[in-house]
């Protein structure tokens, strides 16, 4: 089998399988160019021409008792990260509605931190009804751990969609976390879904681990039904437990979304941090599987923003989603 028999096999609906280890070897071992070509169109058909952009704001910042060795907020590194409580609504809403003039489909809140304290969640409840009765935009949340009851209230408030990355392979998982499982990760997954929630749910490559692990996270998320993959590339921060580990090439990182894309067709995969170690901002990973990002200010590393996303948008040929 060759790539461009592959991919007929993709649009004809076949499923990429962890036993097809033939088709595996193929997709680490295919001539970029050619894998790129047919990853764009496998998106092109399910996914077709308009991309998914999404915002985010640190809601709460830093102080976190989780010892992710990559997350400049946790408290088990030693980084300069900024470090504040929940924002007010006045603050959160003026990001939002500037976005939302901007042409960013969707908002997320994001808060460091394995689950918001009781008087934290119920502000955030307060925040999101007034988000959702005042702006169109789609409403995204990233809280960490929740209850059944929490993501309940939380759909009940408008938010439409949970962000709750897996990280890595389920194999790999523990030589970076320990404070949490894989499967606690899995269970919060399930939580969110069961109240009607949408889950974006991808990683972060570049942590050390190999293709073979990128690829059984994709198999991951394939089995968790997962509509939305970010694919974060890891930009090691000085402080973090994985300051030393070499970045990877640009031309690892496409060959990853072309195999994410490959593998969860059907799926946005959706490029997240990192992107600037791809010239212009991913420009070939978005005609090589991706059709989705997240812009504006992230997190903790720079990334492209929403004016030159629109940019970037445009001289493709694709629009922005509604």
């Amino acid at each position: 089998m060759n790539i461009e028999g592959l991919t007929e096999r993709i649009l004809d609906g076949y499923r990429i399988k962890r036993e097809d280890s033939e088709i595996i070897e193929l997709l680490k071992s295919a001539e970029l160019e050619e894998l790129l070509k047919g990853a764009d169109i496998v998106r092109e058909k399910y996914s077709g021409d308009r991309i998914d952009l999404c915002s985010i704001i640190a809601g709460k910042s830093g102080n976190c008792g989780e010892n992710c060795k990559f997350c400049a907020q946790s408290a088990f590194n030693h980084t300069s990260c900024d470090v504040h409580p929940l924002l007010d609504y006045d603050e959160i809403y003026k990001v939002a509605r500037s976005n939302e003039e901007e042409g960013v489909n969707r908002f997320a809140i994001v808060n460091s931190g394995k689950g918001p304290s009781d008087e934290d969640f119920e502000k955030l409840i307060r925040i999101y009804k007034r988000l959702s009765e005042e702006l169109n935009i789609s409403l995204c949340a990233s809280l960490g751990f929740l209850t059944q009851e929490q993501f309940d209230r939380l759909y009940a408030a408008g938010v439409r969609r949970y962000h709750n990355n897996i990280e890595t392979s389920r194999g790999y998982f523990d030589k970076i976390c320990t404070s949490h499982s894989f499967d606690d990760k899995v269970e919060n997954i399930k939580r969110a879904k069961k109240a009607g929630l949408e889950v974006c749910s991808g990683g972060i490559i570049g942590m050390g681990e190999d293709i073979d692990d990128r690829i059984e996270m994709a198999f991951d998320l394939q089995e968790l039904e997962i509509s939305s993959i970010p694919i974060n590339t890891l930009i090691p921060i000085k402080g973090t437990m994985l300051e030393g580990v070499k970045q990877l090439t640009e031309a690892e990182i496409l060959r990853t979304v072309a195999i994410f894309r490959y593998i969860n067709p059907e799926a946005d995969i959706r490029l997240a941090a990192g992107r600037g170690l791809m010239e212009n901002e991913g420009e070939k990973a978005f005609v090589g599987g991706a059709n989705s990002a997240i812009t504006g200010n992230m997190l903790t590393t720079s990334g492209a923003t929403i004016r030159s996303d629109m940019v970037l948008v445009k001289s493709m040929g694709r629009t922005v989603k509604d």
